[in-house]
């Protein structure tokens, strides 16, 4: 017991040390800005009262001080602002949670189509998202989203921290910093949420070669380049990269090429007053993956192990948005198409050892080297948004695949969508999705109805966003 009380009293008074030093300085803020404010009041008392009420026709001199005290009257009104965000309040983190369900219709069954949901009638919770986002101090930011994601076999959701990120706000040179588990920026789609998408289900293309979300565990440095167009350039590195994606080299040792390194370029034009365009670059490359994934085996049971991951991106979008009806009609056409060209271990007769595979007897068995190999493999995505009403807006998905596996293996998918947004905190989205496969796969064409409903309570910086 002594031990605990002992432990206890040391919390206690470092906690009344925290609280006192930082009591300490906000006084001390405060007592700088009020200094600031005291000398802007001398130097107004010393301007000649009747400045203001100068004619228009009168000397240089009269609207010199004129334009001096509109000046000062701006500075000290910033002053005033800035001590309103030193008050202990200006850091309370927002909160906010999201929620979002799916209704859906499948033809086939998953054994069928290569679904990890049932086919026929399906009703899950894809995610109920927590976000709490708050200023660490004058310098940084910070902010989490805690997730919890249904499971398609047993329906349970299960808790897990999908963002938990700090982010510099004050770096020189137009530097922006951030690390710990966040979504890399890579495309123009995959580091969004899922509920952000303008439909219901992520690209096919993205799925297979990025891993659904763009999540990783590492830090990125995006720069805003010092020239008079918008040009931004990104980079980063972490230990994974995508939300689907298990971490590569899981074992007891990771050396640097086992991280994953990406990058992306974008700009920005204002083609005429009503129209926008976006466009990108991205890249992605894992030197070293060993067993991303385990052992993949293939539709005619030889077995496939990444030893080498990279992927290629370029994105367009363009917007037309009237200026004087922009919030009740808006046109968006997106494209983006990614080129995968990883590197594998082949193993033909399925078995795990390539030094022992089966050959032809009285032949010799080939080296482990001839197992080696790349797939290089092309996958698009293209959709076009119109909005004609605040409320209601309807759109066209096309997605082009081929696996990032065996670039023979072709998927296809075609998916008309409606959204109906009640208000900005509430929506309702209904999807229609046929999918077709090539035989390369085993798998089957089929059809799909999804209904999607999501809403938001509370903050929540990356709410409906046109995309």
């Amino acid at each position: 017991m002594d031990k605990l009380d002992q432990r206890l009293k040391q919390i206690q008074e470092s906690s009344e040390k925290q609280q006192r030093e930082m009591r300490e300085n906000f006084e001390r803020l405060l007592r700088e800005q009020q200094a600031q404010i005291e000398s802007l009041k001398k130097e107004l008392a010393n301007i000649p009262t009747n400045a203001v009420a100068a004619p228009t026709n009168a000397a240089p001199a009269a609207a010199v001080t004129t334009e001096q005290l509109k000046e000062l009257n701006t500075k000290v009104d910033g002053v005033v602002e800035a001590q309103k965000q030193v008050r202990p309040n200006a850091f309370n983190p927002s909160i906010g949670l999201v929620g979002e369900t799916v209704f859906s219709y499948r033809s086939k069954g998953s054994d069928e189509t290569g679904s990890s949901r049932p086919g026929g009638f399906d009703v899950y919770q894809r995610s109920v998202e927590l976000n709490v986002a708050a200023s660490v101090d004058p310098f940084a930011k910070a902010y989490a989203v805690i997730n919890a994601s249904a499971d398609a076999q047993t329906g349970e959701a299960t808790l897990g921290v999908e963002e938990a990120a700090l982010q510099t706000t004050s770096l020189p040179w137009n530097l922006e910093l951030k690390a710990g588990r966040f979504f890399g920026e890579f495309g123009k789609l995959s580091y969004i949420h899922d509920h952000e998408l303008p439909f219901v289900n992520r690209p096919l293309a993205l799925d297979q070669y990025i891993g659904g979300e763009s999540r990783t565990d590492g830090a990125q440095l995006n720069w805003l380049l010092p020239v008079p167009h918008y040009v931004s350039l990104t980079t980063g590195a972490g230990v994974g990269f995508g939300g689907d994606s298990p971490l590569n080299n899981p074992g007891a040792y990771r050396a640097l090429s086992g991280f994953n390194y990406y990058g992306r370029l974008s700009t920005y034009f204002d083609l005429t007053p009503n129209i926008q365009l976006e466009t990108g670059i991205s890249g992605l490359i894992n030197p070293s993956t060993q067993d991303r994934g385990g052992v993949l085996v293939q539709p005619d049971g030889s077995t496939l192990t990444e030893k080498e991951r990279r992927v290629a991106g370029l994105d367009l979008k363009a917007s037309y948005v009237p200026l004087r009806n922009n919030q009740f009609q808006r046109l968006d056409w997106g494209t983006e198409v990614l080129y995968s060209d990883s590197r594998y271990l082949f193993n033909p007769s399925g078995s795990l050892d390539p030094a022992n595979p089966t050959h032809t007897a009285g032949w010799p068995a080939p080296s482990p080297d001839d197992y080696y190999g790349n797939v290089g493999s092309v996958g698009l995505y293209s959709y076009a948004t119109y909005k004609w009403h605040r409320q209601w807006s309807a759109g066209f998905l096309f997605d082009y695949m081929q696996s990032a596996e065996n670039h023979n293996d072709v998927t296809v998918a075609y998916s008309p969508y409606i959204t109906w947004a009640l208000s900005h905190w509430n929506q309702i989205r209904l999807q229609y999705t046929h999918t077709d496969h090539n035989a390369v796969s085993g798998l089957r064409p089929d059809d799909a109805i999804y209904l999607q409903w999501a809403w938001i309570i509370g903050a929540h910086s990356h709410g409906w966003q046109a995309r």
